[in-house]
């Protein structure tokens, strides 16, 4: 459930900076948004919510690097 909750965030934050992205891009200021998209807000949510996955697939090794077997 913490799982979902925390990517829930990260795509909302990320859909706040696609927002703000259009904006800059109807205000005819596409240097800003390239800018945006490439060193900014922007970047900066993506490369979370990717944190995120990445995470989420690679954690399922105990610290020994095995599987977790739960309660024996």
């Amino acid at each position: 459930m913490k799982y979902g909750q925390q990517i829930q965030g990260a795509m909302d934050r990320l859909d706040g900076s696609l927002a703000q992205l259009r904006d800059l891009i109807k205000r005819g200021e596409n240097q800003a948004a390239i800018n945006f998209m490439e060193q900014g807000d922007l970047k900066d949510k993506y490369e979370e919510l990717q944190n995120l996955i990445t995470i989420s697939q690679v954690g399922q090794l105990g610290a020994g690097g095995t599987s977790q077997t739960g309660t024996l």
